[in-house]
């Protein structure tokens, strides 16, 4: 417990002082507005360029923990999107927004210290083979679903260049693939450009966390709670069950299973908020999910600590 409350704490006072200030009138809407601005279109994606560039694209890479992952993700997506749409009401568009919250896991912010401090840094190889290609997978198929809810039954010709032009002007994105090509490449980039990277990646995550602080207090859980508990219930309990049972069929080893359950448990993470406010659809669904799902966290993480292997 001291662990996580370690990994939480600090995380929940940046979110917890942009909540403050903006309650207080101290920063205002068009602010926290433009610093998550900043954070979406610049610095995470310069975060997310680093991390994939120096990535060892070919250690680690097993099938059977990827499905694992990522069956238990799209099985979260799937299960949001329809009660979203048919217990909860919600139109489609908001339903797809809900659906990635259920998705999209937080599985670097939380996920690799928690794992680190539980199991040492050489446990660190598999999380970060299931990392490379969490962010381009679950924005493939959100984008996806929002392009075709928003095609009102166009044909697939139609949608598939919208789907294209969606995902490649989005900046998490074009952060991803650049560092792809720099990784493949083995392009190595200037001193001044690496250390101008650096210094937007130690802004990227305390910048995003402290708008999310101002954006919580904008998307107050009001009249939506139902359904942000059903976000974080999927999060936390659904998304890693489903995970533990597939690998559990397909034998992973413990190091495996000890990854793929601490990456699949997490709280959603503050890109779950940020793909709400590109397509401004559930946007306080997704806020108050983060929020309150990373407090929850404390104690299904806990749990899931205490049965694993």
């Amino acid at each position: 417990m001291q662990i996580l409350l370690e990994v939480i704490v600090p995380v929940f006072i940046v979110i917890g002082f942009g909540y403050l200030v903006t309650w207080r009138k101290l920063f205002s809407d068009n602010a926290v507005d433009g610093i998550m601005r900043f954070a979406q279109n610049f610095a995470v994606p310069c975060l997310l360029f680093r991390g994939i560039s120096r990535l060892d694209l070919g250690a680690n890479f097993d099938f059977n923990l990827l499905s694992s992952f990522y069956g238990g993700a799209v099985s979260g997506f799937v299960i949001g999107l329809l009660a979203a749409r048919y217990v909860f009401k919600r139109d489609w568009e908001d339903a797809v927004a809900i659906g990635f919250c259920c998705l999209f896991s937080n599985s670097l912010l939380l996920g690799i210290p928690i794992t680190e401090r539980a199991y040492g840094p050489e446990a660190l190889t598999n999380n970060y083979a299931i990392i490379a290609m969490h962010s381009p997978f679950c924005y493939a198929i959100g984008i996806t679903a929002m392009e075709i809810v928003r095609a009102q039954g166009a044909s697939p010709t139609t949608i598939a260049p919208k789907v294209l032009k969606a995902m490649f002007r989005n900046p998490l994105i074009l952060g991803i693939s650049v560092g792809l090509f720099v990784n493949l490449t083995g392009i190595t980039l200037p001193m001044p450009l690496n250390d101008a990277i650096d210094m937007m990646i130690r802004s990227a995550i305390p910048v995003a966390l402290f708008g999310l602080g101002g954006v919580l207090y904008r998307y107050r859980p009001e009249g939506d709670l139902k359904t942000i508990f059903f976000v974080c219930f999927v999060s936390l309990v659904v998304h890693p069950s489903i995970s533990w049972t597939l690998g559990h069929l397909q034998n992973l080893t413990v190091e495996q299973t000890r990854s793929l359950i601490l990456t699949a448990s997490m709280a959603p993470g503050v890109n779950a908020y940020l793909f709400a406010n590109m397509y401004g659809r559930a946007r306080r669904v997704a806020a108050s999910s983060v929020l309150l799902a990373t407090a929850g966290s404390i104690i299904t993480v806990w749990g899931w600590l205490s049965v694993l292997p």
